[in-house]
C-alpha cells in the first residue's frame, strides 16, 4: 500500500510492553512482504494467532483449465452463470487463469466462511451490490465501481450487503497487487503524472473485535487446501499500524488520460502484478485532433493476452458484436484483434465516450476454465468478417 495507516490502539515505540487492562500483554504479529525486506503492518491480538486446535486438508471446489485451441478470440457472457447466489469466495466461477492469475465471476448473497489466501493478493472489482469486507484490520466497505485489494495471508470474510445479490469479479494473483511503480516516488508517493493519488483510496478506520472460539479459517497454500480451527477468533486485533492491509479505489475516481489522437491502453493502468496488468477504461473525452479517428486501431500485442471485462456504458469499438453488461472479451496473442466492422467510421467526430470496463492484460496465455465454456458466446470470433462458424 502507498502510504502509512494506523487504527485503534498502538504502544508509542514498537516491540515494546503494550499490555492489557488485566496487565497481560498483547501478543504482536508482523505482516510482512518478502521476509522482513518490504512492506509490512504490525498488529496487536488479544490472544496468540499461532493457536490453532485443529487441522485438516479441505477440497474446495473442482476447477478445471484447458489451453485456448484452437486459438480464437472468446466472449463469455458471465451473467447467464447466475443461479441462486453462492458466497463470494467458494461460490466463485472460474473462467479463464494461468500460472499467474485467476480470473472468475461469482453473483454473491451470503456470507464467505472465513479465508486466508497465503499464494497471493486478490482484487475484487464490485460490479453491482455492496459488499463488506470483514478482516484482522477492521471493516471496509465497497458499492458498484470499486476495486478492493486484499494483501496475500489477510484472514477475511467477505459479506453481500444491500437488497440484491453482489456481483464481483476476481482477480486472483500468484503474487502482491499495487499501483503502477512508474505512479509511485522512490519513498512511495503518488506523482503528479498519477491518474488517482492517496486522497482516492480507503482503509479499515476502526478495529472490528469478534468474541469466539474454535473458529474455522479455510487457508489455500503453496501445497493446496486446509482447514484450521483457531482457539480464539482471528478477529481480535485491539489495533494496528504500516503499509500493508486492504484499501479500496473507486473506478470513477480514475482520472483518465486523454490526447489529440488516440492514447494506448498503459495510459488506462491502475494496478500491476505478477506478469500481468490491471487496466481501467472509464468515461472520458477523446481525441481532439481534427482528423483523428476514437476507437482504436488494430493491434497485435505479441506478448500477451487481453481480457476485457464491460461493466457499463457503450464501448465504441465493439458495437455490434453481442458485447452487453458483464461481458467479458479474450483477445489472445497470435491474433491481431481491433474494432468491428464500421466502428472506425462512426467513431470520427465523436468527443465522448461513455463506457466502464475492466482489462487484464497477461504476460503468458490464459487458458480456459469450465465456466468459461458455459457462457460462451459460439459467434463472436467470427463477428469482423460476418461469416457463420
Amino acid at each position: 500500500m502507498p502510504y502509512y495507516h494506523s487504527v485503534g490502539e498502538l504502544p508509542r515505540k514498537r516491540h515494546t510492553q503494550f499490555r492489557q487492562p488485566d496487565g497481560s500483554l498483547y501478543t504482536e504479529e508482523l505482516m510482512g512482504q518478502e521476509g522482513f525486506s518490504s512492506d509490512s503492518s504490525l498488529l496487536y491480538h488479544r490472544y496468540a494467532p499461532t493457536a490453532i486446535v485443529a487441522a485438516e486438508e479441505f477440497t474446495p471446489p473442482t476447477v478445471t483449465r484447458a489451453p485456448n485451441l484452437p486459438l480464437k478470440p472468446r466472449h463469455l457472457r458471465t451473467h447467464k452463470l447466475d443461479g441462486a447466489g453462492d458466497d463470494p469466495v467458494l461460490g466463485r466461477r472460474y473462467l479463464l487463469a494461468n500460472d499467474d492469475v485467476r480470473i472468475a465471476y461469482v453473483l454473491a448473497d451470503r456470507p464467505s466462511p472465513l479465508f486466508r489466501d497465503a499464494t497471493g493478493d486478490h482484487c475484487l472489482y464490485v460490479e453491482a451490490g455492496a459488499l463488506r469486507v470483514e478482516s484482522t484490520f477492521g471493516v471496509l466497505d465497497a458499492v458498484a465501481g470499486d476495486y478492493v485489494i486484499i494483501p496475500t495471508s489477510t484472514v477475511h470474510r467477505l459479506v453481500p450487503t444491500g437488497d440484491a445479490p453482489t456481483r464481483l469479479l476476481a482477480i486472483e494473483a500468484s503474487g502482491h497487487i499495487g499501483p503502477p511503480k512508474r505512479y509511485l516516488s522512490v519513498r512511495g508517493q503518488f506523482l503528479e503524472h498519477s491518474p488517482y493519488c492517496e486522497r482516492d483510496l480507503r482503509g479499515p478506520e476502526a478495529p472490528l473485535l469478534v468474541d469466539g472460539s474454535d473458529v474455522e479459517v479455510l487457508v489455500r497454500h503453496r501445497r493446496g487446501w486446509t482447514r484450521h480451527v483457531y482457539a480464539h477468533h482471528p478477529f481480535d486485533v485491539v489495533g494496528w499500524d504500516g503499509h500493508l492491509y486492504p484499501w479500496a479505489f473507486s473506478i470513477h475516481d480514475f482520472e483518465p488520460i486523454t490526447g489529440r489522437i488516440h492514447q494506448p491502453p498503459p495510459v488506462h493502468q491502475t494496478f500491476q502484478g505478477p506478469n500481468f496488468v490491471i487496466c481501467s477504461f472509464v468515461p472520458r473525452k477523446v481525441d481532439y485532433h481534427p482528423d483523428a479517428i476514437p476507437v482504436p486501431y488494430h493491434h497485435h500485442n505479441v506478448d500477451s493476452d487481453e481480457m476485457l471485462f464491460y461493466t457499463g456504458g457503450n464501448y465504441e469499438a465493439r458495437r455490434g458484436s453481442g458485447i452487453e453488461q458483464g461481458s467479458i472479451s479474450l483477445h489472445p496473442s497470435g491474433f491481431t484483434h481491433g474494432p468491428q466492422p464500421g466502428a472506425a467510421e462512426r467513431s470520427i467526430g465523436v468527443d465522448f465516450f461513455d463506457e466502464l470496463a475492466v482489462m487484464v492484460d497477461t504476460f503468458r496465455p490464459l487458458d480456459l476454465c469450465g465456466a468459461a465454456t458455459e457462457c460462451e458466446d459460439d459467434a463472436y470470433p467470427w463477428t469482423w468478417s460476418r461469416r457463420p462458424a
